[in-house]
């Protein structure tokens, strides 16, 4: 068989099984490799909505997929040009978004008739009943040759099995013409002091991983994908909420403040308050409060003693803020609302993705009770869009609404990281002392926005900061 290797513009890989199969993983250290390649890509995760759903039923498939290019990436794509699948439920979940010309890789020892049942497949023919006879299907035994690969590794069989993952990651790797060496990195960096007697193990199934799919015949042609004609700059891999923290921060520092998120968690806005945890060094306090209201109750609070307030939420917990958003309003005080958006109306269907709350956001309050909203474009644009809300929140002493959603909130991109130098110092009205009686909602010509007193500044106590 003659083998070739194609140029090609854009690629969409989608990797899916049990939610222990390792598929976020995967697909991460492949837009991972394809990032630091080079290329644009865009990503999203697909989590299922159920709870820890049974082993091998399609109700507790996972999903990664992966769109990168050497121009024009935008979106992580529709249809999958590759489509990896670990076990029947996988593939029945995902066969529908497997272009015609798709490649799909199936783990052919998952395929017993168990799995077929529990899958909920009526024949054991799984590729005529889901009517992909026409792709290029490969049945590669991934269980069979990972055992194999670390028969002499020294690690226990679940840990073995932990790893086909890796296996799986190698192939896709050849396909692509995908360097093995970010990886490595990243398994000795993740590994090498905790576990590192996992490192060498995952190493080896990768590379033989890779080995397999190039003495394989199934695998006809490999691709080649561009590095992207991208503007000068240190780049990294961001997703969209860890950048909505980032942007808050960068503000905060820009403001001289502190910043204070106040958030119950709600997916798919958890994220943002765990990533703002992390950053207590950078004069960040986060407070997981015990329901939505006390989240946001405790961010005014934060507000009115003179910080960057923050809290985080999705359309249930936006619901239930309302009331205090309306405070908020009344008392103008600077506040951020980010609202990482799902579907449904209540708990619907947690975590699918949908810009679902614009009509909330613009009306969802009483009487005359108006709020600025941004939106945020892209998973990199979270961080401009998060600072830009605290920007205005600021200045002109009111709260701001943040619109993200999952798909931005959890997808991935490229972000050229910016200097803090090429971004506008933010000036809140703060007011330190003024002759005569201070007035707390006298209007700044300009701006028409009121002074902010912190509490404790002798000669402006008031009623409201």
């Amino acid at each position: 068989m003659n083998h070739k290797v194609i140029d090609t513009k854009d690629v969409v890989i989608r990797f899916c099984g049990d939610s222990g199969d390792g598929m976020q993983l995967t697909g991460t250290l492949f837009a991972d490799a394809s990032a630091l390649y080079g290329n644009e890509i865009s990503t999203f995760p697909d989590y299922p909505a159920e709870i820890r759903a049974p082993q091998g039923t399609v109700s507790g498939v996972s999903g990664f997929q992966v769109h990168f290019g050497s121009e024009g990436v935008n979106t992580p794509g529709d249809y999958c040009d590759v489509l990896v699948a670990m076990n029947p439920a996988a593939l029945k979940a995902n066969a529908k978004w497997a272009k015609s010309t798709a490649t799909i890789i199936v783990d052919v020892d998952s395929f017993s008739e168990a799995g077929l049942r529990k899958a909920g497949y009526a024949t054991d023919d799984p590729a005529a009943e889901l009517h992909i006879e026409d792709r290029n299907i490969i049945w590669a035994p991934i269980t069979s040759l990972t055992k194999e690969s670390l028969a002499d590794s020294g690690l226990d069989p679940k840990s073995i099995l932990r790893s086909k993952n890796m296996f799986t990651l190698g192939m896709c790797f050849y396909m692509f013409n995908r360097p093995l060496d970010y990886t490595y990195a990243y398994l000795e960096k993740k590994f090498g002091k905790k576990k590192p007697q996992l490192v060498e193990p995952n190493k080896k199934v990768l590379f033989d991983g890779y080995n397999y799919a190039a003495n394989i015949q199934a695998i006809a042609n490999t691709y080649t994908v561009a590095p992207a004609d991208l503007p000068k700059g240190t780049y990294r891999n961001i997703n969209g909420n860890q950048a909505t923290a980032w942007g808050l921060i960068a503000a905060a520092e820009k403001a001289g403040l502190q910043l204070f998120c106040g958030s119950y968690p709600i997916t798919p806005a958890t994220a943002i308050l765990e990533e703002l945890a992390l950053h207590k060094n950078l004069n960040v306090k986060t407070m997981q409060a015990e329901d939505e209201i006390a989240g946001i109750c405790t961010a005014i609070g934060a507000a009115y003693g003179g910080s960057l307030a923050v809290t985080t939420t999705s359309g249930p917990g936006l619901s239930l803020k309302s009331e205090a958003m309306g405070l908020a309003v009344i008392t103008e005080l600077p506040l951020v609302i980010v609202d990482v958006q799902r579907s449904g109306p209540s708990t619907g269907i947690p975590t699918k993705t949908e810009q679902t709350d614009l009509g909330q956001a613009l009306y969802g309050r009483n009487g005359e009770c108006p709020v600025c909203i941004v939106a945020a474009h892209s998973p990199s644009n979270c961080f401009d869009a998060a600072f830009n809300a605290a920007k205005l929140a600021l200045e002109h002493m009111m709260p701001v609404i943040l619109l993200t959603e999952g798909f931005l909130g959890n997808g991935s991109e490229p972000w050229r990281i910016p200097a803090m130098k090429d971004y506008p110092t933010i000036k809140p009205p703060i007011i330190d002392s003024c002759e005569g009686a201070f007035k707390p909602f006298e209007r700044d010509p300009e701006t028409f926005a009121r002074k902010w007193a912190f509490p404790g500044k002798a000669g402006l106590e008031h009623r409201v900061g």
